[in-house]
């Protein structure tokens, strides 16, 4: 009978101790799960029109005379304010435009990194490079969630007339936070939504207005330290990264 008793009890302690560790893995996941929980889109399916784009239409979409940024795009480029050697990441890159204008601004010790989340402006903007010279151009083509940049290594990022179509923003932009350096500057270029003012194009397409851009970019860990007043129908901010 004793043989028997020390046998049940050690058969209850074991009972006793998977539940202990039934419970603590319980615990565990249930605190892992909002950092896991997958963020939903915000925007689904903007970014469609890039799964298979035809480069040269584009082109003539965003290099033309009466897009503002185009028509800007020198003071853009200055306002940025990029240092010879610093390494600038031109996120959703596009066509290449802003790539090949900081190229030379970056010079020769310093890096532009054309980011998108299409191969073929990717492969483009890189082909362009080559035929131009322009040794210091690399390219990533990124995920919707991540701008998959090396960690630390970037000095600016440059997002422009690309923030609206982050599906993912605070995945996005925690990517980018992790790419720059200390002190890293985010510098943002997108249109201004304005109910009555802005157009209905504008109104539909962007989600988000340059209050709710600033709320969103803060909270991601940056501090807002420039509102420029550049542009008529699109804003300009920068940010610098907070540790």
């Amino acid at each position: 009978m004793k043989g028997f008793h020390l046998e049940q009890a050690a058969g209850v302690n074991e009972c006793h101790m998977a539940r202990l560790i039934f419970l603590l893995l319980v615990v565990l996941a249930a605190s892992f799960a909002p950092a896991c929980a997958k963020e939903a889109s915000v925007s689904p399916g903007i970014n469609a029109p890039f799964a298979q784009p035809n480069f040269e239409e584009w082109v003539e979409r965003f290099e033309r005379g009466g897009r503002e940024v185009f028509d800007k795009r020198f003071e853009i480029v200055a306002a940025v304010d990029i240092k010879p050697g610093m390494v600038v990441a031109d996120i959703g890159a596009g066509t290449g435009l802003f790539t090949r204008l900081f190229s030379p601004e970056a010079g020769v010790k310093g890096q532009v990194i054309a980011v998108d989340i299409s191969k073929t402006f990717i492969d483009n903007i890189l082909k362009n490079a080559r035929q131009r010279g322009l040794k210091n151009v690399s390219g990533i083509v990124n995920e919707a969630t991540d701008a998959m940049l090396p960690l630390a290594s970037v000095d600016i990022a440059f997002v422009c007339d690309t923030y609206h179509h982050f599906e993912f923003p605070k995945q996005m932009l925690a990517s980018i936070h992790r790419g720059l350096k200390p002190n890293g500057a985010l510098v943002i270029v997108d249109y201004e939504r304005k109910a009555g003012q802005s157009s209905a194009w504008v109104m539909e397409h962007v989600r988000a207005d340059k209050a709710a851009v600033i709320r969103e970019i803060e909270a991601a860990g940056f501090r807002l330290a420039e509102d420029r007043p550049l542009m008529q129908t699109n804003y300009f901010l920068r940010f610098v990264k907070r540790d």
